[in-house]
């Protein structure tokens, strides 16, 4: 199988930074997905791990952290999913990433994938998703879908990949007041779209800027990047007994300022659970569940904002350089190629559902994302935040007959062996 090899020795720019190569075909483990990649997210994790600032197991061939793809083969543990069925993830960076034809990942660290979104679309959620929905409901101990005021949340970085999925989060499911912080027009507008109450500028006195809007203290602040920088304006802006997220890395962090008010860290750090083997990894399989309900619904929306044709190295060259530059909003997905065509070409998924979006978009062309909807309240969100998708012990089935299937056939299951889609 192709995937696409790194080498943090070497600078972006080096023609052997990044390169194609090929691989034998991975073999699923007992908890483990098999899946066929179509379109894979790029995130700053692998600018740090391609350069060597987050320390990986030797192991790890690839980097991408968030996918969508067909699971094609399952481990002989497998309860959630069977061949044919698509799913959207982030994974574990103890594991080689998704810039890969095709990609391992234990199946409680997957969900279904959203009904309504193509590959692209989905793929550029999963890693944003699971640390934001961690980040507001248990490391802040919201209760989602209680709307009822609750204070105020300060998003600091509002418009990258994280930042827009908080911004709808804590917007649609919470009673919060949301502030984002942006330092350009366009990535004002797109917090503001996300769902940003205020929006004002980290480039500028913060506290005197919420003060000019007539704000409070801010009762919970999400630092996503620069936090140490902007660390005593953040305290001095936050209310007493306030709560303080951070997802950004630092080599020493100084919390000693935070005790005169008694505000409380919080780290996030989405891969805890895989990394760790903790007892409720399955909790992010419920999650994505619950963000795939939420898109359904409407409540949510993609953050895709560029596609690029073809998951090769000259592809991830282009889109990790892109993102060194910083002030992208939004993310960039990259698609595969297959026999000649994309994957936002096809008119059906792998459960036989219509794509909202079957238009090509080309090679680095920006992509036109929906218009955001109202806030929506009662029964749709209540419904999609409600249980998980399917009983314990048994296999998520299809909705519709499945193509793949049906082309394909299926081996049977023997003890101990994986379930596989047969070629």
């Amino acid at each position: 199988m192709h995937y696409i090899a790194f080498n943090p020795r070497q600078p972006l720019e080096a023609a052997d930074s990044l390169s194609d190569a090929e691989a034998a075909m991975p073999v699923p483990g007992p908890r483990d997905l098999l899946v066929a990649v179509r379109a894979a997210g790029v995130n700053p994790l692998d600018l740090k791990v391609r350069a060597g600032l987050v320390g990986v197991p030797e192991a790890v061939q690839s980097l991408g952290w968030d996918s969508a793809g067909i699971v094609t083969a399952v481990g002989s543990e497998v309860q959630w999913f069977e061949p044919g069925q698509a799913v959207y993830y982030a994974g574990s960076f103890d594991r080689s990433g998704a810039f890969a034809q095709y990609h391992l990942v234990d199946e409680r660290l997957a969900g279904r994938m959203p009904a309504g979104l193509d590959f692209a679309q989905a793929a550029a959620l999963p890693l944003a998703a699971l640390t934001a929905w961690q980040l507001l409901f248990e490391r802040f101990a919201l209760e989602p879908g209680k709307r009822t005021a609750q204070g105020s949340l300060l998003v600091l970085g509002g418009a990258g990949g994280v930042g827009s999925l908080l911004l709808q989060l804590a917007r649609q499911l919470t009673g919060l007041t949301v502030i984002a912080t942006a330092s350009r027009p366009d990535s004002a507008a797109w917090c503001s779209d996300m769902g940003a109450h205020h929006v004002i500028d980290h480039g500028r006195p913060l506290l005197l800027q919420l003060a000019a809007l007539g704000l409070a203290p801010v009762t919970h602040v999400a630092a996503l990047s620069h936090t140490a920088q902007h660390m005593p304006a953040l305290v001095e802006l936050m209310a007493p007994h306030g709560k303080l997220g951070v997802i950004d890395d630092h080599a020493h962090f100084d919390a000693a300022p935070l005790k005169s008010k008694s505000i409380s860290l919080h780290w996030e750090m989405v891969f805890t659970r895989p990394l760790h083997g903790t007892p409720d990894m399955q909790a992010q399989q419920h999650i994505l569940g619950k963000v795939a309900r939420l898109l359904e619904h409407g409540v949510l929306r993609t953050t895709l904002q560029r596609r690029i044709d073809g998951i090769s190295a000259a592809a991830l060259r282009s889109a990790l350089q892109d993102l060194e530059q910083g002030g992208a909003v939004g993310k960039t997905v990259l698609v595969a190629q297959r026999s000649g065509w994309t994957v936002s070409q096809r008119n059906d998924r792998c459960t036989c559902q219509r794509q909202a979006d079957t238009g090509h978009i080309g090679p680095g062309r920006r992509h036109a994302v929906n218009q955001p909807q109202p806030a929506q309240r009662g029964g749709d969100i209540d419904r999609a935040i409600g249980g998980v998708d399917a009983p314990a012990g048994r296999r998520v089935q299809s909705e519709q007959p499945d193509k793949y299937q049906q082309a394909h056939g299926r081996r049977q299951q023997q003890p101990g062996a994986a379930l596989v889609a047969q070629p």
